[in-house]
């Protein structure tokens, strides 16, 4: 029985491997050999017009890796009905940046239809835009395909909510293969991101449920947030910098705030209630900050291969927001 049960094992293996192939640098060299340049060169003219859309890319980029990996299937829109995608979910409603992946795909698409993948123009997009504000280089092997589902219901429940603790936030990164290192090193990203007051009003206002502040933040930063910035618990359109001073910069301001205990987000605070991670911060921030910036690249390209779709699996979508017909 226990030879039959090898046997089948690695029969599904073979047949799991038949669709799919490793990614790898490149892989448009020879079908579409213009490709990475052209996405470089069209992020490299419009991204120092708009630099605030770096965040936004990079953030979409983790949205999309964290629901079915990372397979476009964020950019999918909903169709009238009952279907509603990704883009629907409570975590992606304010993502922004579809239109610009819009027009990076129809440039690429110009010049070789139906050959580079949506999911491979998210991550070169995101990379390179990150680069043009001075942030870090990460090496983006190719060869994703796009998926072929999005459900607004997976977005909901797999992408890590800004309320989540410290065990939450490990679970929701080893479903996908990443551990607290990368959690850590990820997080990063908020130094150049901002947040609206409704994602973490209820640590100024209403924590327990019963009113009342959070008391793992610091109390003269909420009412220096309260009093300049959320004014109300009902706040849904105002902005607060997650690295204030430095939020269009890629450096440690992050860290050093959490450390501070003036991270926006409950999941921020998560960071410094285990040992590990508070240790890893405050080694980060006594450090060069080459390290961060080194750490930060090898958790991308980890990440970046989070249940990939390769070979005969999925499709090249036409039309990133739309599946082939």
């Amino acid at each position: 029985m226990r030879s039959k049960c090898l046997v089948a094992v690695v029969v599904l293996s073979a047949l799991a491997s038949a669709g799919a192939q490793s990614l790898e640098l490149g892989f448009y060299d020879k079908s579409c050999p213009k490709a990475e340049k052209l996405i470089s060169d069209f992020v490299k003219e419009h991204i120092p017009n708009a630099p605030s859309l770096a965040s936004p890319l990079l953030r979409m980029n983790f949205h999309d890796c964290f629901v079915r990996g990372c397979d476009a299937s964020v950019l999918i829109n909903s169709s009238t009905g009952a279907n509603q995608t990704e883009k629907a979910g409570v975590p992606n409603r304010t993502l922004r940046g579809f239109d610009f992946i819009d027009r990076v795909k129809a440039l690429v698409e110009a010049e070789c239809p139906g050959v580079v993948s949506c999911a491979d123009i998210i991550a070169l997009t995101a990379r390179d835009a990150v680069g043009v504000i001075g942030g870090p280089f990460w090496n983006v092997p190719t060869g994703r395909r796009d998926g072929l589902i999005s459900l607004a219901s997976e977005a909901n429940s797999q992408i890590p909510a800004p309320s989540f603790n410290f065990s939450s936030l490990q679970t929701s990164f080893a479903n996908k293969g990443l551990n607290i290192t990368d959690l850590v090193f990820l997080s990063g990203a908020h130094t150049i991101g901002v947040a609206h007051c409704s994602s973490f009003s209820n640590r100024l206002y209403n924590f327990t449920g019963k009113g009342g502040e959070d008391p793992s933040m610091d109390s003269s930063y909420v009412a220096n947030l309260k009093k300049n910035k959320c004014r109300s618990p009902n706040d849904n359109t105002t902005i607060v910098e997650m690295d204030p001073g430095s939020f269009r910069t890629f450096d440690l301001g992050y860290y050093r705030e959490v450390l501070k205990r003036r991270g926006l987000f409950q999941s921020d605070a998560a960071l410094i209630t285990d040992s590990a991670t508070k240790t890893l911060i405050m080694d980060l921030v006594s450090s060069p900050e080459e390290k961060f910036l080194r750490g930060f690249s090898s958790a991308m390209e980890k990440m970046g291969r989070v249940q990939v779709k390769t070979g005969s699996q999925g499709e090249i979508r036409r039309n990133c927001a739309v599946v082939n017909s």
